[in-house]
């Protein structure tokens, strides 16, 4: 996976993320000069960062046109997109009813379009020799609410494990990753203990559980595959008994459950329509050839061909409203997607 390079999309910070480009050796900032003016703004989910830097990079290349990308984060990121900051933000859950009221307040339509598939990481240090696979139970027991300032060694997880003290990386609260795993494990977005290493960056969580023999993280796939070997992903037994490693793969065909999501862009109607850049852009996302390849390249699992098309025509129809109706929604079907894709089913809500 390339280098991550992280620019802010405040206005005020393109100067400095054209010295950061330069620094961090990115192949886009010298292929071609941007356009004057034009740079697309985007922000949100650190989990979807990957493939914005990615898909950044090759649109940079071929257009001329900067792409900026931030991490404040999912909810960080529809913050600043429902205040009209941003033209398009990253998300690793579906937009919740409360930033759908707040971009209502500012006028701001959105056009959802899934854009991969990722599988939730538990991961520990690679010196830990006792985790061979973990229950949705024995997670619940680590983070749910009631577990904070009580659970806090290995042997009160499993009786077998050591008594060793438990020290514990996470998503920070703005997080889409956050509220995903805490709705998958522990039943309630946002219900988890808080005496752990909180952070939007999940390098600080693969560096905290690289770093401690006792550690136990959870982040994106795509950062364990980048980190391949400085931090061990964890099976996770299923319903049938059998143990299952994050992985593509696995995301693709729903066997690693409840930790499969989908990820998502949210693209402003308004700019869309004003800003023949950002129109650009997504149209180049979502090519089916550049998608699979990028979205496959750092480690995301690509959807399908058809879905690619499908969310360009929905983009090329200005179809706005979220077709989930505002908030995580565990165990996404392939066919949901599709639907979304498409703007079928359920009526969107906006």
């Amino acid at each position: 996976m390339k280098k991550l390079i992280l620019c802010g999309v405040a206005t005020l910070a393109l100067a400095a993320c054209d010295q950061n480009a330069s620094k961090g050796g990115s192949e886009a900032a010298n292929s071609a000069p941007a356009a004057s003016g034009q740079v697309v703004l985007i922000d949100g989910s650190s989990t979807v960062y990957p493939i914005s830097e990615a898909l950044g990079e090759e649109f940079q290349k071929s257009s001329g046109t900067k792409v900026t990308a931030g991490l404040s984060g999912t909810g960080g990121g529809f913050k600043k997109f429902c205040r009209g900051e941003t033209d398009i933000s990253g998300a690793s859950r579906p937009i919740k009813k409360e930033e759908i009221e707040l971009c209502k307040q500012n006028g701001v339509e959105y056009i959802e379009l899934p854009v991969a598939l990722d599988a939730l990481a538990v991961i520990v240090n690679p010196d830990n020799a006792f985790v061979d696979c973990m229950t949705v139970a024995e997670l619940k027991t680590i983070w749910q609410p009631g577990a904070q300032g009580k659970v806090t060694t290995w042997k009160q997880v499993r009786a077998s494990w050591p008594n060793e003290p438990l020290k514990l990386f996470g998503a920070g609260t703005d997080s889409g990753t956050f509220d995903y795993f805490t709705a998958a494990i522990n039943g309630k977005e946002h219900e988890s203990r808080g005496d752990y290493t909180a952070t939007e960056d999940d390098n600080v969580t693969i560096t905290g559980v690289s770093g401690d023999k006792d550690a136990l993280g959870y982040l994106g796939l795509a950062y364990v595959t980048e980190n391949a070997g400085k931090v061990k992903p964890v099976p996770i037994r299923q319903a049938d008994g059998k143990c299952v490693l994050p992985s593509v793969q696995a995301a693709r065909d729903a066997t690693y459950q409840p930790l499969s999501r989908p990820l998502f862009y949210y693209v402003n109607k308004k700019y869309a329509d004003e800003r023949p850049h950002v129109r650009e852009f997504i149209k180049f996302a979502f090519n089916p050839a550049e998608s699979e390849k990028l979205v496959g390249e750092v480690g995301y699992v690509p959807l399908p061909a058809e879905a690619y098309t499908l969310a360009l025509a929905k983009f090329d129809a200005r179809k706005t409203g979220t077709y989930f109706g505002g908030g995580s929604k565990i165990g996404v079907t392939m066919q949901e997607l599709l639907s979304d894709a498409a703007n079928a089913g359920p009526a969107a809500t906006k």
